[in-house]
């Protein structure tokens, strides 16, 4: 088992799309966004009833994609959709780390590191990936409570004025640091992942190494995200055509006349309407302009049905058509997971080239926690072995003593 070789620099990042185009991975991030999308959903139609609103209107207006911002409603209801929110984000940061995991070994020349092997390093080591936003959270907002704090002393008569111009040098530079660190919060939602997979570090490491990062290649992280988004973009589009064909090629096959026909067409159109309803696409075509919006509504899905009453459809043909919607959002949720795959890949790449350009550490020739393990086990049976086998000789020594004691005979003799 040998590393892969690496150029270590930009054109690494060309592997991203190939490298993510792995079952394992796209397997990986379908069930996070599974269930992540699973608690949003709930958490989000239970806020809508908390904010009022019925559960059919809901389900007529928002569908599968149900979305609370911008409608009124209490704050604890907004609680509620903010909370599905942050469970859909955590799903897929976890699947990142997953995914982040599993390219780590695949790099060490490791292949057969499973997904199931990859969840569990996300159970063992959970909390870094929660809690680095948290520490975040609280450095900036300990600044500006901080900030806070002074102003309020400015406020003092007479002295509040001299309070704020003296130290005015130690505000100055405090803003730049909280700006600084806005900025390294933005980069560590990017390279966490990557820290705790690949260098197996703890809330306090990936913090350090995000503001490590930031500082010391901050060039290297546009450079090679231009160089990412658009053949992650590509490689993409690729995988939904081919995607799209063979649904194209299914409807076209199965929809002749002398084989489902008119059947076909009400299952697909009932399926569809489901994963693409046409208030969705009505909202595409608002927000983007014309071309583009033709060229999202074509490969979502929306145009490849000829218009259908729903209404007419038996029911059989109604229950055929959402066990076809459940496959169809299976696929859309692959395709999803597979451009998040390409991103995840190319930032572990990213955080690999990272730490071989500022500290000469080619981590993927550092013996990781799971090889100490094994390590330790060998060490271990060997240690026991050795044992069991001074054991047995000391037992066979015993055994094979010669008596020097005489008998009784030859003492009568």
């Amino acid at each position: 088992m040998s590393p892969m070789k690496l150029y270590f620099d930009v054109r690494d990042i060309f592997r991203a799309p190939r490298l993510a185009l792995s079952g394992k991975k796209i397997l990986v991030f379908t069930e996070a966004l599974l269930i992540g999308y699973a608690a949003y959903l709930i958490l989000t139609y239970i806020s809508f009833g908390l904010a009022g609103y019925t559960f059919s209107d809901t389900l007529s207006r928002y569908g599968l994609y149900p979305c609370l911002y911008g409608n009124p409603g209490p704050w604890y209801a907004y609680l509620m959709y903010w909370i599905g929110t942050i469970i859909l984000l955590l799903a897929i940061n976890f699947g990142c780390t997953a995914v982040s995991r599993i390219t780590y070994k695949q790099l060490k020349g490791d292949e057969f590191f499973s997904s199931g092997d990859a969840w569990k390093y996300v159970k063992k080591h959970w909390y870094p990936v929660v809690f680095t936003s948290v520490s975040f959270i609280l450095i900036l907002a300990f600044f500006f409570a901080l900030a806070a704090f002074f102003g309020l002393l400015g406020k003092i008569p007479f002295v509040g004025e001299f309070l704020f111009v003296i130290p005015y040098l130690l505000y100055f530079f405090g803003a730049i640091f909280t700006i600084y660190t806005a900025i390294v919060f933005g980069v560590s939602f990017l390279y966490t992942p990557s820290i705790i997979s690949a260098y197996e570090e703890d809330t306090m490491g990936t913090v350090f190494n995000s503001y490590s990062i930031t500082w010391s290649q901050p060039w290297r992280i546009i450079l090679y995200h231009l160089v990412l988004l658009p053949i992650g973009i590509l490689a993409i589009k690729i995988f939904s055509l081919v995607w799209i064909g063979g649904f194209k090629l299914i409807n076209l096959f199965f929809g002749l006349d002398w084989l489902m026909g008119s059947k076909l067409s009400n299952i697909v159109a009932y399926a569809v309407n489901a994963i693409c309803p046409e208030n969705l696409c009505n909202w595409v075509s608002s927000c983007l302009g014309s071309h583009i919006s033709s060229l999202c509504l074509h490969s979502s899905g929306c145009s490849f049905v000829q218009n259908v009453d729903l209404a007419t459809l038996s029911g059989t043909e109604t229950f055929a058509g959402v066990i076809l919607a459940i496959f169809l959002f299976l696929l859309l949720l692959s395709a999803i997971s597979y451009f998040l795959s390409i991103f995840s890949v190319g930032e572990t790449l990213m955080f690999v080239i990272f730490k071989k350009k500022s500290d000469d550490d080619n981590i993927l020739e550092r013996k990781d926690e799971d090889e100490l393990e094994e390590e330790d086990d060998s060490d271990f049976s060997i240690d026991e072995t050795k044992e069991d086998d001074n054991a047995e000789s000391d037992e066979k020594t015993e055994t094979d003593e010669p008596d020097d004691k005489p008998n009784s005979s030859d003492e009568e003799k």
